[in-house]
């Protein structure tokens, strides 16, 4: 059996964000409100659990101004998954928002692309601009991880696990990676943030943090390759995804099962 069950988890948001915020291109309703939401993801069979990122913690949340809904932990633990025997933790890319935390996890080993772990600590982190996003706390968390052998690096695309796949992007930061897991309803791709809203993809219109916009790009051509159908893509921030599939019981609507077919 390869199928997967996939979950989407929102930990945090941020409600004060308008549309202009969202993209490269100017757009007609600049000023329109778009939230984002924050979220990381779960891949269950069975007994085995992988987590895909890790989110932020509170201090950070504290400093950035972006309100926890609930902490990574508390996330899990309402799914019925204890940190401490994760065994597997996919790091798309060392974002403050998606590699923090990590210390959750002792006993996993992080997964993660070579030229992620280069970019975070070489030359490009001289610019501010291009830095703003990581916490340097973080990223000393992921090299002690290396020295202490809990850190397998990828090299491109690889299969993690029958029917867990990872596939080298860049484009948002050098080494950003997506996920596709083999589901019931079939492939689901989790994009994280190679595509942030569904409208970046659609309209073709980047969201405003990039590394490499044509790398970008092709992450958005590889994603529908991938993915049976549009549907079966998941960007990383767009609060429509707690919409657009189920909540799972008892999580008042801030986990949703990507594993089941959307909301009609």
């Amino acid at each position: 059996m390869t199928d997967w069950e996939v979950y989407a988890l929102r930990y945090a948001t941020h409600e004060d964000r308008v549309a202009r915020e969202n993209f490269t291109r100017p757009i007609d309703l600049h000023d329109a409100p778009m939230p984002m939401d924050y979220f990381f993801w779960v891949l269950r069979q069975g007994h085995r659990v992988i987590v895909v990122d890790t989110g932020f913690s509170a201090e950070v949340a504290k400093a950035r101004k972006r309100p926890l809904t609930r902490t990574v932990a508390e996330a899990l633990t309402q799914l019925g998954i204890e940190p401490g025997t994760v065994e597997d933790v996919i790091i798309t890319h060392l974002h403050h928002d998606h590699a923090g935390n990590l210390d959750l996890f002792p006993n996993a080993q992080f997964h993660i692309q070579d030229a992620e772990i280069a970019f975070a600590t070489g030359r490009y982190m001289g610019a501010s601009c291009i830095r703003y996003p990581f916490e340097i706390e973080d990223v000393v968390r992921i090299v002690r991880a290396v020295y202490a052998e809990q850190v397998t690096f990828h090299d491109g695309d690889s299969e993690l696990t029958p029917g867990v796949c990872l596939h080298k992007v860049g484009g948002h930061t050098g080494g950003m990676q997506m996920v596709s897991v083999s589901t019931a309803r079939g492939r689901v791709v989790l994009a994280s943030d190679a595509c942030h809203y569904y409208a970046n993809m659609q309209q073709q219109n980047p969201f405003v943090i990039f590394f490499d916009i044509g790398q970008m790009v092709q992450g958005w051509r590889l994603a529908r390759q991938l993915a049976p159908s549009e549907d079966h893509i998941i960007p990383g921030h767009d609060p429509a995804v707690r919409r657009r599939f189920p909540a799972v019981t008892g999580s008042s609507g801030e986990t949703v099962a990507l594993h089941l077919p959307p909301n009609v």
